[in-house]
């Protein structure tokens, strides 16, 4: 039987740094992800270097400082092309503003941050509560609901498609292009689905561009630089970016922290006790529960908290695991809605922190409450079987609820 040989670990990595720890596709991993995220302070070095999954060779920090230092020094750390989007090489774009440094990087974020900004989401405030509201009519009566189709990825997707101004009556087919694509799809399903992701938003950017609106793929499509339109490349990229990121990050928070809130009873009943504490709930849940991570690649050599790090490096913030940093919070395993506010790295940091950082805080501030105000006892349905399939995005596939 073939046996995958062991990667050869470079020279300049001090050998007792060396951990082969499968991230994200490990059965351990798999079978209790906030679990193994929370622990991996216990028995792992803050930073280190991996040659198990994910990444492949590459160091990994889980140290909210040293993840900070990374992400806010474009000096030394840059994005690497995202591996699980495959695209033409003779047809390049890039996927923006990931994929953009400082300067330019900044010029491509003004386009959107008045609509992304803390005041510009309030705007959406009573849609989003609107919208909370009418989902919970279609199920509140049932007495049970499968929360990941019917709150938790309707909400946020459909406030996000309205923001992109995209038809949300095509949800269903956007979330399944965009899942495919993170839970790691084989290369020639992924490019299919990057085709037929392009091909879609050609005759978008087409139709904005002969009727502007007031959304967020219009402002693209008609924004310029110093006079100059956007290449037809950028246009592409930039609302391709979004389109990836809009959908399943959110949704993904929400399900994680659903999923602790009916295994909890008795800590909802805190919750359902103290509704004008909803900011600081909001932001204790999104940093337990985040789902995303990010990867970085050195471009010059770097002494980081006293280890070389070489050019050419893979680096990874494993954020989830950096919001349990015991040596930023006191307790960080324990869910504490009393804790003063630290920063929490769900939504990243420095020049690439998450565009719609702001609007995600905000939809799951109004669907926490508007969820407690009207179902506040709830627990999994008995026999529910809870799995988590490798993916980009952390988040159970289902959590089946009953009250």
């Amino acid at each position: 039987m073939a046996t995958t040989a062991e990667p050869e670990v470079p020279d300049h990595v001090p050998p007792e740094l060396v951990r082969k720890v499968d991230l994200v596709i490990g059965e351990d991993f798999l079978r209790d992800p906030y679990g193994f995220l929370s622990s991996m302070h216990d028995s792992l070095p803050r930073l280190f270097w991996n040659t198990g999954a994910v990444p492949n060779n590459g160091w990994v920090t889980i140290s909210q400082p040293t993840a900070f230092k990374a992400l806010r020094d474009p000096d030394h750390f840059d994005v690497p092309p995202l591996f699980i989007f495959p695209r033409d090489e003779d047809n390049w774009f890039r996927m923006i503003p990931l994929e953009i440094t400082a300067p330019d990087h900044r010029k491509f974020r003004n386009i959107l941050d008045p609509m992304l900004s803390p005041r510009g989401v309030l705007a959406l405030e009573d849609d989003i509560r609107a919208l909370a509201n009418q989902l919970i009519d279609n199920f509140v009566d049932k007495g049970e609901c499968e929360f990941t189709t019917d709150f938790a990825r309707p909400l946020p997707v459909m406030v996000f498609l309205n923001f992109m101004g995209l038809p949300v009556e095509k949800l269903d087919q956007f979330v399944e292009w965009v899942v495919s694509l993170i839970q790691f799809a084989d290369f020639g399903r992924a490019k299919e689905i990057m085709e037929e992701i392009e091909a879609y938003l050609t005759t978008v950017i087409e139709e904005k561009r002969a009727n502007p609106d007031d959304k967020a793929i219009s402002r693209i499509v008609h924004a310029t630089f110093d006079g100059e339109p956007m290449t037809e490349r950028d246009v592409m990229g930039f609302t391709f970016f979004l389109f990836i990121a809009g959908i399943d990050t959110v949704y993904a928070a929400l399900n994680n922290s659903w999923l602790w809130m009916a295994r909890n009873p008795e800590r909802v009943k805190e919750l359902v006790a103290d509704p004008d504490n909803r900011h600081r709930q909001t932001e204790e849940l999104l940093r337990a529960f985040a789902p995303t991570f990010s990867g970085r690649y050195l471009t010059q050599d770097l002494e980081l908290d006293g280890v070389t790090l070489k050019k050419g490096d893979s680096f990874t913030s494993f954020l989830p695991a950096c919001n349990y940093d015991p040596e930023v919070w006191d307790n960080p395993k324990e869910i504490d809605f009393t804790r003063v506010k630290k920063p929490i790295l769900t939504f990243t940091g420095g020049i690439h922190s998450c565009m719609g950082g702001h609007l995600a805080r905000l939809e799951f501030r109004i669907g926490l409450n508007e969820w407690l105000k009207r179902i506040p006892e709830f627990s999994l349905k008995p026999g529910a079987e809870i799995k988590y399939i490798p993916s980009g995005v952390v988040g159970p596939e289902s959590v089946p609820l009953v009250w």
